[in-house]
This record gives C-alpha cells, sequence and structure tokens, in this order.
C-alpha cells in the first residue's frame, strides 16, 4: 500500500480533537460510517488512518491522518480534492502539511520541466538571483504596455510579466498585447544582448489557454504565467504535459492564507509542474509573516530526487532600497519582483530598473564571495 501522509491543523476543545481526526480520516477517504461498510478492501486499504493527535496549545491541535494514493491517480486536482475536498467545509480546521509516497509523485509528473536552473539558463544569469516586474495599471493601451515592456528591457531585467489582472479586455486583447510587448522586448534585446522574457498572464478556461499558448509560441515565447487558483490545479498540470518549452509562472491569486497554508500550496503548485511560485513578501502590502515567506521558499526548492526546483518570487509592495535585505533573508535562489515601485519613477524606469538589477547583482556576487570563503 501507498499513503498519504496529510497534516491538519484543528481549532476546538482538546476533548473532541481525538474524535474530530477519525472523522476527518473517514471523511476524506470513504464519507460514510466504518461500521457501515463490509467490504475487505475499501476498510483495510482505502479508509483512511489517523496516525496522531498532538496538542500544540491555545485550542490547536496537529492531526496526522494516512490516506490511500490509491484515491488520486495522477491527476493534481484530484489530490488537492483527496487532501482537503469536503474538509474545507469545516471552518475549524486548515490543511498544513502533506508527504507523498515516492510512486504516487512520480505518477503525478515530473513537476517543473525547466525550474530554478532553466529560468537562470535562459537568461544567462549563472547563479546569481533573479529579477521580474510588472505591466500595470490595468487600462493602459496597448502602445503604453509595450513602452513600459521596452523599458523595462532597455534596464536589463530578466523577466517581465503581465500584471495577473491584464486578461482580454477591450483595452487590452490578448494577441494584439502580446504582439506588441514581445516586439518591444525584441526591439530591446538587440540593443542591450541580454535575453529578457516577456511573461504573458493566461486566462479563462483551459481552451483559452491553449489558444493563448499558440499565440505566445507563434511570437518565439517560452514563458507564460498561470493562476493555478483559478486555473485549476489539474488543468495547469495539463498545460506542463502539453507545453513542455514554456517556462509557467504561478500567481497567487485567490490563494490566500486562510483555510491552506501557504507553504502547502507552493508544494502543490511544484508538484503540478509550475517553474516559479510568486507570493507576497513580508513587510510588504500583504500580511505574510517572515517564518511563512521562508516557508513557501523552502517548499519551493527543498531538494527531492526527481523534482526540479522551482523560482520562489517574493513580490506585493518591494522597494528597490529592500533589494540587500531581502537577498540576506532568501539567499541567491530566488526572483526578485518589484513593479510599483520602479513604476512610479515615471521617465526614469529603465534608469531605475538598471539600478534594480545592478543591486541584484553585486549583491548575489558579494553572496558568492562570502559562500567561497566558507
Amino acid at each position: 500500500m501507498s499513503w498519504i501522509e496529510v497534516t491538519y491543523h484543528l481549532r476546538g476543545a482538546p476533548e473532541g480533537a481525538e474524535a474530530r481526526a477519525r472523522a476527518i480520516a473517514v471523511e476524506q477517504s470513504i464519507e460514510m460510517p466504518p461500521e457501515a461498510v463490509d467490504d475487505p478492501y475499501v476498510l483495510g486499504e482505502i479508509l483512511g488512518r489517523v496516525v496522531a493527535v498532538e496538542p500544540r496549545g491555545s485550542g490547536l491541535h496537529a492531526i496526522r491522518i494516512l490516506l490511500s494514493a490509491a484515491t488520486v491517480g495522477d491527476d493534481a486536482g484530484q489530490l488537492l480534492n483527496m487532501l482537503f475536498g469536503n474538509s474545507s467545509l469545516h471552518d475549524d480546521l486548515t490543511l498544513a502539511d502533506f508527504a507523498l509516497a515516492p510512486d504516487l509523485r512520480a505518477a503525478l509528473g515530473d513537476g517543473p520541466q525547466i525550474g530554478l536552473d532553466g529560468l537562470r539558463q535562459r537568461v544567462g544569469a549563472g547563479a546569481r538571483a533573479l529579477t521580474c516586474s510588472a505591466l500595470k495599471p490595468q487600462g493602459l493601451p496597448l502602445e503604453e504596455l509595450a513602452r513600459l515592456t521596452e523599458a523595462f528591457a532597455l534596464g536589463g531585467i530578466d523577466y517581465v510579466k503581465d500584471d495577473h489582472g491584464l486578461a482580454t479586455q477591450r483595452y487590452s486583447p490578448f494577441p494584439q498585447r502580446v504582439a506588441a510587448c514581445a516586439a518591444a522586448v525584441r526591439c530591446a534585446v538587440a540593443q542591450t544582448g541580454h535575453p529578457t522574457r516577456y511573461v504573458p498572464s493566461l486566462s479563462g478556461s483551459l481552451d483559452a489557454a491553449r489558444e493563448q499558448l499558440r499565440i505566445v509560441l507563434e511570437e518565439g515565447l517560452d514563458t507564460a504565467m498561470v493562476a493555478p487558483a483559478i486555473l485549476g490545479l489539474a488543468n495547469v498540470q495539463q498545460l506542463r504535459r502539453d507545453y513542455p518549452s514554456i517556462a509557467f509562472f504561478a500567481h497567487p491569486s485567490l490563494a490566500g492564507a486562510a483555510r491552506i497554508d501557504p507553504a502547502c500550496l507552493a508544494k502543490l503548485w511544484r508538484i503540478a509542474g509550475v517553474d516559479a511560485v510568486i507570493f507576497p513578501n513580508h513587510g510588504g502590502r500583504f500580511g505574510y509573516s517572515m517564518d511563512t515567506c521562508r516557508r513557501i521558499a523552502e517548499a519551493a526548492l527543498a531538494p527531492e530526487p526527481g523534482l526540479a526546483a522551482s523560482a520562489p518570487v517574493p513580490a506585493g509592495g518591494m522597494s528597490v532600497a529592500r533589494v540587500p535585505e531581502i537577498l540576506d533573508f532568501y539567499g541567491r535562489d530566488v526572483m526578485l519582483l518589484i513593479g510599483g515601485n520602479l513604476l512610479a519613477e515615471g521617465d526614469r524606469l529603465s534608469e531605475a530598473t538598471a539600478e534594480f538589477v545592478a543591486q541584484v547583482h553585486r549583491h548575489s556576487q558579494a553572496q558568492v564571495r562570502a559562500e567561497s570563503h566558507v
């Protein structure tokens, strides 16, 4: 038998924790009273098993349960369903973590096909941290989005992504936006020699995303962004399988920390095949703690046989002035995404971007030198 070990955090009175753990094990496996089941296979190999109920103080318990890997197959969406489908309806429960048996992890696919190392290779980054920015605000005409894209690329940035709100609006239809921004990057690359990548944001149905990726490939692009919590984990997994040359960034829209631990989501997205995981950095405009951010980065990078690392991408209200602090916190295995702080520079956008890039390069090089002397 192959099992998934799942950890939930339960809030409530301690005297009810054991019974609640047994109920969750049933809910996430057979969904009916075990005494009403007489099939030995179901009872022996499908019914969830409680491993431990551990008090954590302040009315919190960590519950560890084994669930059958046979219930998942090779579908990342079904994995999420089995981890937290019905139990997500209980408002006293959080999905905290999970561990997969090697055979199930292999059945779900190879994970990132480009990964952190590939993202570095595509822009000639060596061992340094990567740089990224975003096109915003919504509502700009195509010409202005293309101008911003070119300005970022002239500053030597590695990746320029669409804001996640850019889809197929009247003011920004996907085919025309991608063509204009891709042309702007090509123009800048011809001047700088630095292979900046433009990252269009995919939206809509799976069929719509496929059509958008056709356009992406026609424009000679090799990177795109998805929002797994909106598009669906199984659909992201399928796009990864069908478009192996595309590096996929994951945007955290609709993936708030209320009921699924953010590091758990990062692990799921990496298994589904995303190459870069965007998340809100601590000290920005969102409320993630330093501990949460560290655990997200660890989930993206943790060594696993046969599974490439995804690039952690802290973002959200960051500034160029914080670059040394942020790189000291995460190390070099990271992509820094700074948008609004650069866009606020207006006509100095290219110069401000170049300063951001130079800061990242200098601090990464200093980290390499420091590591070589350890």
